[in-house]
């Protein structure tokens, strides 16, 4: 895989750094539901590793910029770049809404998604690290281990908030949960987006 293609090996670097800074972030907010101590400073903390993503994504435009030759198809950098910027700024955004409609307690379901964006950075992470390497085979295995995450989230979050309208008689309550829940679920979505995107290069540079 991409042995005729000059490696500019920065690139995969940078990749895997927004991969593991996003599973830092997926770390604290899982942390934030879990615990729930003190979110307001686990707020603070998303923020500010999605501060550093932000960092990372335009040092690689940057990189982008001024690289004639790049390790795969230019628009395919910029896109895995936005993706994996783009699961970050779920997290930050599930985080925000948290703290933003103050939320006293956490249901289990919110616990569950937060478990599951987490492990689909860890497997999103697993695939950017292969990008590259001489197999393919592992990141389209990778792949669709973080598409089935994806569905897993997809039904937690349906059936949250088909019981948010079963249980819940306060209407502010309900739409702010279903808010947060369906926040939540975009994160996996975004995963799901950057699986695709490493698919593509798979198939275009096999």
């Amino acid at each position: 895989m991409f042995g005729l293609i000059p490696k500019e090996e920065k690139f995969f670097q940078l990749f895997k750094q927004m991969t593991e800074n996003t599973i830092e972030g997926a770390l604290a907010l899982k942390d934030m539901l879990d615990n729930f101590e003190n979110p307001a400073a686990s707020q603070r903390k998303i923020k500010d590793i999605e501060h550093n993503g932000d960092s990372l994504t335009h040092e690689i435009i940057q990189k982008l910029n001024k690289t004639f030759v790049t390790p795969f198809d230019r628009e395919d950098i910029y896109a895995l770049s936005s993706a994996l910027d783009d699961i970050l700024d779920l997290i930050d955004a599930s985080a925000q809404r948290i703290i933003m409609y103050n939320v006293e307690t956490i249901p289990h379901e919110a616990k569950s998604l937060g478990f599951i964006i987490l492990q689909s950075c860890q497997v999103v992470d697993k695939a950017v690290a292969m990008l590259g390497k001489q197999s393919n085979e592992h990141i389209f295995e990778a792949c669709v281990e973080i598409n089935a995450l994806e569905n897993e989230a997809d039904r937690v979050s349906r059936e949250a908030i088909s019981r948010l309208f079963d249980e819940e008689k306060d209407p502010i309550q309900l739409i702010k949960w279903k808010e947060i829940f369906e926040t939540l679920e975009k994160a996996t979505d975004k995963c799901e987006d950057a699986a695709n995107i490493l698919e593509s290069v798979v198939v275009k540079n096999a």
